[in-house]
């Protein structure tokens, strides 16, 4: 089976603005499916398709990991196979022109997803690491050094990923106006339109967590400052 219709797959590390993105493209008219639109952890909406999030919780659960202990490389069975045929195969009937669906463990699972998805369009988007590790503190509880390795963890995946292959990617933590500049010029390289079709999905004052100056250890500068070397419009 392969899926050769477009497909849009938002990328990043948990609390990095991937629910923001997908919500604005969204308004711009990307078909997300079915997704939440209110949760505890996010007044609008994580944006994520339930079971695409549990198809990919299975995988990792199969491969040995979870959402915070990424396993090296996914496995799957048939069975797991087979979900995501289905799945698939529902999202990519009805002529739509654009679908696509967003979850941070992508970025565990895209082999699972490439199998079958030849060539899905890709959109990125990532966040001072010090922002996501309190933000996972916050909702997680996960130790500060925690939350910082495993935002290596995920960006490491994205970047790799990037080196090979040219997308999008928009940082999250930047002023409202800027950040509506690049997720604009992001939804017309997926053809898309520039501008919302309604109510924007970015609102600022749900933003609750940003750097305070720290150092940051060498290896985190470093991948931060690769992110923001290939941030924009590919």
């Amino acid at each position: 089976m392969a899926i050769l219709g477009p497909a849009v797959l938002v990328l990043g590390m948990h609390r990095s603005g991937t629910s923001c993105l997908a919500g604005c493209l969204e308004a711009r008219g990307l078909d997300l499916g079915t997704v939440s639109r209110s949760d505890p952890h996010n007044v609008k909406g994580n944006r994520e398709d339930v079971a695409v999030r549990e198809l990919n919780e299975a995988v990792l659960a199969h491969s040995g990991g979870s959402w915070d202990a990424p396993p090296a490389a996914v496995s799957w069975d048939d069975g797991l196979r087979a979900r995501r045929d289905a799945l698939l195969a529902e999202r990519a009937a009805g002529g739509r022109r654009l679908w696509g669906f967003k979850d941070p463990r992508l970025l565990v699972t895209l082999p699972f997803w490439h199998a079958v998805l030849r060539q899905p369009l890709l959109a990125a988007t990532f966040r001072h690491p010090l922002a996501v590790a309190r933000s996972l503190a916050a909702r997680n509880g996960l130790a500060l050094d925690a939350g910082l390795a495993l935002w290596s963890l995920y960006n490491e995946r994205l970047l790799a990923l990037r080196r090979v292959r040219r997308f999008p990617i928009v940082r999250f933590d930047i002023e409202a106006e800027r950040y509506q500049r690049e997720v604009a010029a992001l939804a017309g390289q997926l053809g898309l339109p520039a501008a919302a079709l309604g109510e924007d999905f970015r609102d600022d004052a749900l933003v609750h967590q940003e750097p305070r100056g720290e150092p940051l250890a060498p290896r985190y500068e470093r991948q931060l400052a690769e992110l923001e070397s290939f941030r924009g419009v590919s």
